[in-house]
């Protein structure tokens, strides 16, 4: 088996936080949220190298603040980028000898190991998988002027979580293309499909939320009490 690598992306903003810190780095339960990320990650025994991507200015932040406070150790630092998607195309270009990679928000705190473990093995079997969730609430279809055009069934319908997961050569050969011809796309699943590739979507979890909002913060303060690593 060839090596599994994950890359993390600690580049979110405050800003639907109401937060000057950005929002990996809040603290949660005496610990920030970035913290619960990469101890799953650390102690996953499928993942054989941790890339952290971050902006430029807060990299020594969190070497001190998270790194060195709380004794975690990743392979490499990298700097992201001006998008999330360059963000990515920074990490996966310092990977070597790399078969699968996994992508995942840092934001998302409490990613269990049977995503992680799941997500390896169907990236192998299918070539590109990804965690998600049927929507709890009816989703409306939107016109332009504001009226509901339909109504899709709920369980035809996915809300796609992290970890992302790829063989590394598929992934790569896609941000290369994206960023040669331009083309903005809002997660890595969205990147291999606009060049026809398919992604097996695998049972996530409700609690593999990623924290966003105030109201967010709630379920995470629950959650990190009943968080079984250390």
């Amino acid at each position: 088996m060839g090596k599994v690598c994950a890359i993390v992306l600690a580049g979110g903003r405050g800003t639907r936080m109401g937060s000057c810190l950005s929002k990996q780095f809040i603290k949660v339960n005496d610990k920030p949220l970035l913290y619960y990320t990469l101890k799953t990650f650390t102690q996953c025994n499928f993942i054989d190298e941790i890339i952290l991507v971050l902006p430029k200015s807060e990299i020594e932040f969190c070497k001190s603040e998270v790194l060195d406070k709380f004794s975690i150790t990743v392979s490499k630092i990298v700097e992201g980028g001006s998008e999330r998607q360059d963000s990515v195309y920074n990490g996966l270009k310092v990977l070597e000898n790399c078969d699968i990679v996994l992508i995942h928000d840092g934001a998302r705190p409490f990613v269990s190991k049977r995503i992680i473990e799941d997500g390896v093995h169907f990236a192998r079997k299918y070539g590109a998988a990804a965690p998600g969730v049927t929507p709890k609430d009816t989703i409306k279809i939107k016109g332009e002027a504001g009226f509901s055009q339909n109504t899709p069934d709920r369980r035809t319908l996915c809300a796609v979580q992290t970890p992302q997961c790829f063989r590394y050569e598929t992934i790569i050969r896609c941000h290369e293309n994206i960023s040669k011809e331009g083309i903005t796309v809002t997660d890595d699943t969205m990147a291999i499909e606009i060049f026809g590739e398919k992604v097996y979507l695998y049972e996530g979890e409700y609690t593999n939320l990623k924290v966003t909002t105030p109201e967010d913060l709630i379920l995470a303060e629950k959650l990190s009490k009943e968080y079984c690593i250390k």
